[in-house]
């Protein structure tokens, strides 16, 4: 596995990350978040069923734990971090016919030209450079094939000035996606669909307990609303992208 020296940095972040017994503490802002989670997972369990399956950075694999319950016909997870991967077999050595589990570089993987019916993931392509993983996931997709991820923005100056303040909380080469990213992706995919999350929900987080309370319910509604003004999209926390192969 070749590595760049952005790639070393990140597997050597991510394998000091899941060797701590101490989780980050921005994990207390997801809820905020939490809706796009939901559309993530209802566009899984709707198109998940017999279809070939990439987790693309599945880390120690919480999202395959969910999505094997849809039926795929097999998941495949990669990860740069060999801890992650290590972490991952141990929940499904049970299930080994149908999740795969490999240490990967996600930029130029080692899978065959049209392999995957989905290739997902949850905050992994601000970790890598943009125009190498849209085009190796483009190879790697069969055609029509289709592409979705959860990634952060980064055209929020009050949460870029947070990240500012606590540098040590991310890796250095993290990038949050920008226009120019998502207009590499409508180059190289079709029917590219960007959907906008945490704007009220990220202000207002003190004041719900959960994505069930009816406090956060009218904010996501609220949030949703405001997203149909452009300059709203660039005070969102993060984005739910589809696409489809060209």
């Amino acid at each position: 596995m070749s590595l760049s020296e952005q790639n070393i940095r990140e597997k050597e972040f991510h394998n000091k990350l899941q060797s701590s017994s101490k989780g980050r503490f921005e994990n207390i802002f997801y809820k905020a978040i939490l809706n796009a989670w939901e559309d993530f997972y209802d566009f899984l369990n709707l198109n998940a069923k017999n279809s070939e399956i990439l987790d693309y950075g599945c880390g120690v694999g919480p999202i395959i734990e969910k999505v094997i319950k849809f039926n795929p016909k097999k998941i495949t997870g990669i990860d740069i971090s060999d801890v992650s991967i290590s972490k991952a077999k141990e929940k499904f050595v049970n299930i080994s016919s149908k999740v795969e589990l490999l240490v990967d570089n996600c930029e130029y993987t080692n899978f065959d030209n049209n392999k995957f019916d989905i290739v997902y993931g949850l905050g992994i392509l601000h970790h890598l450079q943009i125009s190498k993983c849209i085009n190796e996931i483009s190879r790697i997709l069969k055609p029509n094939g289709t592409l979705l991820f959860i990634e952060p923005l980064g055209t929020n100056p009050l949460i870029n000035f947070y990240r500012f303040l606590t540098p040590r909380s991310r890796s250095k080469d993290e990038h949050p996606l920008k226009p120019r990213d998502f207009n590499m992706i409508k180059e190289k995919f079709k029917n590219v669909s960007i959907k906008y999350y945490g704007f009220l929900t990220l202000i207002f987080f003190p004041l719900y307990k959960s994505n069930n309370s009816k406090t956060f319910k009218i904010l996501v509604k609220l949030d949703q609303l405001l997203f149909k003004i452009k300059i709203f999209q660039y005070f969102a926390w993060s984005v739910l992208i589809t696409a489809k192969k060209n």
